[in-house]
């Protein structure tokens, strides 16, 4: 599978159906959104088995599948127009300084690519670690979010299999957060079930105005940088929502002080923590972290509504040394989650955003590369499975290679539904292999 090549057939760009007066205007970016220059698209995707012939309705047919793709793309495209445009920077050499926005209406718009890939869908999904060809499924490979100056903000990537259809989507993270990426695939699924020439009210992004941000930089190098992790195995492990519910009966019965308030994904991710840092064999004097990434939207004063349309998501770090980790219960830790989200409130957000605007810094990417820790992202939450297009329940999520390094672990919705989770962990070959062996790990993993 590794050795399997894409055939590339045909590229196009798409831009909005019509132009609305607010994307004549610019669209700055806001500290979280200039925080993630340095960081990879996110590149997310879903897999589909090719609708049947012998439903009695229309033969599928791949030509016509991708006009309606491309012209419900376009009408989507109205009103989430930043994903259109292009980064720009003005520079001021005489203050040193760098000015980074989307210009709504500069470069070509959304690239659309068909490409077929001679293989099945159980090709795909069956083996126990994800095949490297998967990364072949995206563009923007290896590209950060700095080279949207040049490259598409927005990539949509139809991969033909010869009984299925992958749809994958590379989106500048400097533009959004993982809550608008799903909502932009939301609104765009919507649209095309419906054969809609709009996308309705409840799916309109929200996108806020924000001053002008300058950075401190004039050149590229001064904080754009790409480092190469370690090699890696890339592992799906899946969680009914019996066992969610176990983990969070247990965590809250170990844990005195909770009152029950322990939720599903804390208990969750202290059972990942744990497992990864105790098949990572880390000495127990040795100070382990796990980061999680937060949305701030529910948590300001007053809230922001899933809508808004931009990066709005912070980075907690719980810290602890690894032998009080594992040499207390899971509830242990997942109290130190729990304590953790707890205290990320408006106050914080503000406090830390106004720090950092007192001296602006994009962190450079791979300072998270660290055997030591375990970062955690995207959501459970998200709806994935409501995209549909046509084609009836995806069967599988899958990502490509961007933000991906040791120790990494991101949660999808699981493909049964309910309160199941999916996890994809990162990690090197041998802290993969001590981690299908970890028994408290794999009693909770169901098959």
């Amino acid at each position: 599978m590794n050795g399997m090549k894409i055939n590339y057939i045909s590229e196009c760009f798409i831009k909005p159906k019509y132009e609305i007066n607010e994307s004549k205007q610019p669209h700055y970016l806001a500290p979280l959104d200039l925080m993630k220059l340095s960081s990879h698209y996110i590149q997310k995707g879903l897999l589909f088995s090719k609708p049947s012939q012998s439903t009695g309705q229309e033969p599928y047919s791949t030509h016509d599948f991708l006009d309606r793709l491309k012209e419900s793309l376009s009408i989507t495209l109205i009103h989430f127009y930043p994903l259109a445009g292009q980064l720009v920077t003005r520079l001021n050499e005489e203050k040193h300084e760098s000015l980074i926005f989307v210009d709504c209406n500069k470069g070509p718009g959304v690239k659309f690519i068909y490409a077929k890939l001679d293989t099945t869908v159980s090709n795909i999904i069956s083996p126990d670690d994800v095949p490297l060809v998967v990364e072949s499924f995206f563009d923007h490979h290896k590209a950060s979010d700095h080279d949207g100056h040049t490259r598409p903000l927005l990539s949509v990537q139809i991969t033909e299999l010869h009984d299925g259809v992958f749809i994958g989507c590379s989106a500048n993270h400097a533009v959004l957060d993982g809550t608008s990426y799903w909502e932009f695939w939301n609104a765009w699924s919507e649209v095309h079930m419906l054969n809609s020439k709009s996308v309705s009210k409840s799916r309109l992004p929200i996108f806020g105005a924000t001053d002008p941000v300058c950075l401190p930089f004039i050149d590229r190098d001064e904080f754009i940088s790409s480092v190469e992790p370690t090699q890696l195995r890339v592992k799906f492990f899946h969680f009914s929502s019996n066992s969610i519910k176990r983990l969070k009966s247990e965590a809250n019965d170990q844990n005195d002080n909770s009152n029950n308030n322990i939720s599903s994904f804390q208990a969750l991710s202290a059972l990942v923590w744990r497992s990864i840092i105790r098949s990572n064999k880390v000495c127990h004097d040795q100070v382990t972290n796990l980061r999680l990434t937060a949305n701030n939207r529910h948590r300001l004063n007053p809230p922001l509504p899933r809508e808004f349309f931009r990066n709005c998501v912070s980075l907690l770090t719980i810290n602890t040394t690894a032998g009080e980790l594992l040499e207390n219960s899971l509830g242990y830790a997942a109290s130190l989650l729990n304590k953790s989200i707890a205290n990320h409130d408006d106050k914080s957000i503000n406090d830390y955003l106004n720090s950092w605007l007192q001296a602006p810094s994009v962190p450079k990417h791979g300072i998270m590369y660290d055997c030591n820790s375990v970062l955690i992202s995207s959501s459970p939450r998200f709806d994935m499975y409501g995209n549909e297009f046509g084609l009836g329940k995806a069967i599988a999520v899958r990502s490509g290679y961007a933000n991906k390094f040791q120790g990494k672990v991101t949660a999808y919705a699981g493909c049964d539904g309910g309160t199941s989770v999916d996890l994809e962990i990162c990690l090197p070959p041998e802290v993969m292999s001590a981690l299908v062996l970890d028994v408290e790990f794999m009693d909770a993993v169901t098959f």
